[in-house]
């Protein structure tokens, strides 16, 4: 069993992303600009969008961090977004989620500039997606496709279960490893109303967990060999940590490891690789990669 560790994996692109934002200064160009808007006081969110300003400070970019109360109104967030847009001076810039219940999410999303989009959420950028165009794609599918290419992992003809079809994780994963550019592999998704989902995953080589449920996938879940990209972060209470929790993945790593070819731990695999796969998309974004 090979342990896939992300964030050695995650500390190494960034280097490497650092390494790029110099050129790019010394040849007289400012360095990326990603901004990101939290509303309210979320922990996970919190806790989230601290790493991302960590992330650019170790890349060089200049980074922007705008809060609101919970009780900010649809039109204030909207006018934030707007004025984003508009901004010459930011590259990319991300609205935090989940919002409030009171805030249309979708509509927030729509409102963004695609251009600027660097979660990759804009129906542009996922239609762009879903038919093989450059494009921002969702960071967390991105972390996760390049830690089977850094793994060397073969997905070309192989059978993929995505467990979860949410339109951050679930859904743009579907896409990336079907198409023949990227994982080129035969793609199943489960999700609560799945029949015979255990008896899926048994026959899958590649299982990718985004469900939301702690422990869900066990060992009789599991083929001899498998690869398992658990990308489950639940805060579950436990007394002995410090905080008064730990966060558990979505698949029960104890009963689960052996079995496997490779496997993500959590924390330390797909959470570095998402808030890394944002710098590649910011950076990607200030050089104007994909729309001019």
């Amino acid at each position: 069993m090979t342990l896939i560790d992300g964030k050695a994996t995650a500390t190494a692109i960034k280097a490497e992303i650092a390494e790029e934002v110099r050129r790019m200064v010394a040849s007289g160009c400012r360095p990326p600009h990603l901004a990101a808007v939290l509303v309210g006081h979320d922990g996970g969110s919190e806790t989230y969008v601290k790493n991302k300003v960590i992330a650019c400070e170790q890349c060089g970019f200049k980074s922007t961090l705008i809060r609101y109360e919970d009780d900010v109104t649809e039109e204030e967030l909207l006018a934030c977004v707007d004025k984003l847009n508009k901004d010459d001076n930011v590259d990319g810039f991300i609205v935090q989620l989940p919002l409030p219940k009171h805030i249309d999410e979708q509509k927030i999303i729509m409102a963004i500039d695609y251009r600027k989009d660097v979660d990759g959420f804009h129906p542009v950028n996922v239609g762009r997606m879903a038919i093989g165009l450059p494009c921002f794609i969702s960071a967390t599918p991105l972390g996760i496709y390049t830690l089977l290419r850094h793994y060397k992992i073969e997905t070309s003809g192989k059978k993929c279960v995505i467990l979860g079809r949410s339109n951050i994780v679930g859904k743009p994963m579907a896409q990336i490893m079907m198409q023949k550019q990227y994982g080129d592999s035969t793609v199943t998704v489960c999700h609560s109303h799945s029949a015979d989902l255990k008896e899926e995953c048994r026959r899958a080589d590649i299982i990718i967990a985004a469900i939301g449920r702690p422990d869900f996938v066990t060992a009789d879940m599991v083929k001899e060999g498998a690869v398992v990209i658990d990308v489950g972060t639940t805060r579950v209470p436990d007394a002995t940590r410090k905080r008064g929790y730990r966060l558990n993945g979505d698949v029960k790593f104890s009963e689960v490891a052996s079995k496997c070819s490779f496997i993500t731990p959590v924390p330390g695999g797909v959470g570095p690789m998402t808030i890394c796969s944002l710098m590649k998309n910011t950076l990607a974004a200030a050089r104007k990669e994909y729309y001019k």
